[in-house]
């Protein structure tokens, strides 16, 4: 369930108890990782449908021309490789709900036909002539204002209005820092069981920290980090030090440099698109490669912590003392010798080339390989996706379409 003590996420599960009972349109606004779709669990849950069927679509993982034949299905031989008539999400959802995760990010042409639903309640398969009719409520979730998307035309205003009849406005987990060790609590209980890992708890010093931290990643990060450092951690307190250095230190990576660098005649941390200092200076904007190069170290950071609480999970001389898998909650007094250290081990090099749209480096290769490559990654991960390209590298589209035609990527 939900869990949240704070006046925010009182006034939250207020307003699920409040609009589970009836049929109405719900759209939940919240960054990404604040727990949208458990609140649309919740409401389905509470509502008189929680025995039908529950949907959750991220309409952002489907490509455009395959997002209208899932949701509202498709007719034999309506575009290749349809070889049988198939049953969209609104048909297998009649009766329940559909969650429409990055609602934000839908297609106009699709947007129109959602519309439809929600006003007539039928729609049309693809390629198919027959209307169809479906009693489905729609949840809708987004990280994105879309109100500013209706005035750049990215979004229906009609559907926007349809779809904001009910709001819940998910606060961020640093909004809500009395929550957090609830939070924490609740996910020990969860991994130690789940992994059979016995925990001892937490340090106040440790817990500080973690209380303090900003959580770009809000709850889904928070939970990530309980789950490593229950499978590292087994059977010993977790002190300050064996959290990882960018939550201990409050780093974000968003935006985050080592140095602080001036760029231009601006400020230290500008922005890409200032212009060089001195004439005939490279064109190669500094602080986006240094962002790259401190992004692909704190990414093998990560590697490497996923990396341990893999060995861990398959290594079976690891010998796991009686009891395991109980629980101290980390409030009760302990005395305990100095803990264990973390096991490491060196990440292995690939014994094969990496995948495509993997970023490495290797010796020889110039910044300006390691940017290009970085763009190129970015618009494949993207689907080509050029705004979305630009936020994953953290600069501005503008920037993204200089660089493109520097590197003669643009085809």
């Amino acid at each position: 369930g939900i869990v949240g003590e704070t006046e925010a996420m009182e006034e939250v599960l207020e307003r699920v108890v409040q609009i589970a009972p009836v049929n109405s349109t719900v759209l939940v606004l919240g960054e990404s990782g604040t727990g949208k779709e458990l609140v649309a669990r919740g409401i389905h849950a509470l509502s008189p449908r929680r025995h039908r069927p529950f949907i959750a679509v991220n309409v952002a993982a489907l490509p455009d021309t395959l997002l209208e034949s899932e949701l509202f299905g498709h007719e034999k031989g309506s575009f290749t490789g349809a070889s049988d008539r198939r049953k969209g999400f609104f048909e297998l959802a009649n009766g329940g709900s559909i969650f429409l995760d990055e609602i934000g990010e839908m297609a106009l042409g699709t947007q129109t036909k959602l519309l439809r639903v929600l006003e007539e309640r039928e729609f049309r398969r693809v390629g198919g002539e027959e209307s169809i009719r479906v009693d489905v409520r729609v949840i809708a979730a987004t990280n994105r204002d879309l109100r500013e998307q209706v005035m750049l035309g990215a979004f229906r205003r009609d559907l926007y209005h349809r779809l904001n009849i009910l709001r819940i406005d998910l606060p961020p987990l640093r909004a809500r820092r009395d929550d957090v060790p609830r939070l924490i609590d609740r996910f020990i209980r969860q991994f130690s069981a789940e992994h059979d890992r016995p925990f001892l708890g937490i340090e106040p010093e440790a817990l500080r920290i973690l209380v303090e931290y900003d959580w770009p990643g809000n709850v889904r990060e928070l939970r990530n980090l309980v789950e490593s450092m229950v499978v590292l951690a087994p059977g010993r307190v977790i002190r300050a030090e064996d959290i990882p250095a960018e939550v201990r230190f409050g780093s974000r990576r968003e935006g985050l440099l080592p140095v602080p660098v001036t760029i231009g005649h601006g400020r230290p941390g500008d922005g890409a698109d200032a212009e060089p200092a001195e004439p005939g200076q490279p064109p190669a904007q500094l602080e986006f490669i240094l962002r790259t190069l401190f992004d692909l170290r704190m990414d093998m950071d990560d590697l490497r912590r996923e990396f341990e609480v893999y060995r861990t999970r398959h290594r079976d001389e690891l010998a796991i003392p009686a009891g395991a898998g109980a629980y101290v909650p980390f409030s009760q007094p302990l005395a305990i010798s100095a803990p264990m250290p973390v096991p490491y081990a060196p990440v292995p090099e690939p014994a094969h080339e990496p995948e495509e749209g993997t970023v490495v480096f290797r010796p020889g290769k110039t910044m300006a390989d390691m940017e290009r490559e970085a763009i190129s990654a970015a618009l494949l991960h993207s689907r080509g996706n050029r705004r979305r390209a630009a936020e994953m590298l953290g600069i501005g589209e503008r920037t993204l379409y200089r660089k493109l035609k520097e590197y003669d990527l643009d085809a």
